[in-house]
C-alpha cells in the first residue's frame, strides 16, 4: 500500500508507505494523495512517512517515461491543492526527502523535522526545473539557487537555520500539538491567512514551472 490514511474529528493523517522503494511515488499513490487532500479540505492534514528513515524518494524512476511525465504533472496538482485547500498542511520529515519528496515538503504550509531529516532537489539532472516556484520565497533567492542548481543535500540543522523547517526530537508529537492549537482557531481566519500568503504570484510560478516541465523530462539520472 502506498498511502495510509488515518482520519479523526480534528485532523487527517497521511503516511507514505512504500518502504521497498523508499516511498517513491507512483500514479496510484499521488492520485490517492489528491483524493485525501480533497476529502475534507477544511481539516488540518499531517503528511509524513510510515518509515522514519525516509520521507519520500520522489517519483519512481523505474516507471516508463510516459507514466513519469503524467506523474510529474499530477504532483503539481498536489502542490497546488496543498496550497489552496483551506485547512493547513503540516509535513513531518524524519528522513530523506528527494525531488518530488522535497517538493511535497516545501508545498506544505508548515514543516517539522527530526534530526535525521535531509532534503535534495535534483530536477536539473532530469531536465527539469524543480522547486524554483517556491523555495526562494521560503529561504531567499541566493540560498534557494544554491540548493536548486548544486542539487546538494540540505541537512536538518541547516534547514532549520535557513528557516525552511522546524527541528525537534519528536516531530510527530510536535505536529499533534500544533493540530490541537489549530483546533482552537477560527477556520475561516486560517483559510484567509493561507490565501493571502499565496497572493504574491506563488500559484502563477507553480503553473509556469509545471508547464515548462511537461515537455522537458529527459529520463537522465
Amino acid at each position: 500500500m502506498g498511502l495510509v490514511l488515518e482520519r479523526s474529528d480534528d485532523c487527517l493523517r497521511l503516511k507514505l508507505n512504500r518502504p521497498s522503494r523508499r516511498n517513491a511515488l507512483t500514479e496510484h499513490t499521488v492520485k490517492a494523495l489528491l483524493s485525501a487532500l480533497d476529502s475534507t479540505p477544511t481539516l488540518p492534514l499531517i503528511l509524513g512517512s510510515a518509515d522514519p528513515a525516509v520521507f519520500c524518494a520522489g517519483a519512481d524512476l523505474t516507471v516508463p517515461d510516459d507514466e513519469r511525465t503524467r506523474l510529474s504533472d499530477l504532483l503539481y496538482q498536489c502542490y497546488e491543492r496543498m496550497i489552496t485547500r483551506p485547512g493547513p498542511v503540516i509535513a513531518v520529515i524524519t528522513g530523506a526527502a528527494v525531488g518530488g519528496g522535497a517538493q511535497l515538503a516545501a508545498a506544505a504550509d508548515l514543516r517539522i523535522s527530526g534530526p535525521g531529516a535531509r532534503f535534495r532537489w535534483v530536477g536539473p539532472g532530469h531536465g527539469l526545473a524543480v522547486g524554483a516556484w517556491i523555495l526562494p520565497s521560503l529561504i531567499g533567492r541566493s540560498a534557494a539557487l544554491d540548493l536548486l542548481i548544486s542539487s546538494r543535500w540540505l541537512d536538518a540543522e541547516e534547514a532549520y537555520r535557513l528557516g525552511f523547517t522546524g527541528l525537534v526530537d519528536d516531530p510527530w508529537a510536535a505536529a499533534e500539538q500544533l493540530v490541537t492549537h489549530i483546533g482552537t482557531l477560527d477556520r475561516d481566519a486560517v483559510a484567509r491567512i493561507k490565501s493571502i500568503s499565496a497572493a504574491d504570484g506563488l500559484l502563477q510560478r507553480l503553473a509556469d514551472e509545471r508547464m515548462g516541465n511537461r515537455s522537458t523530462w529527459s529520463g537522465a539520472v
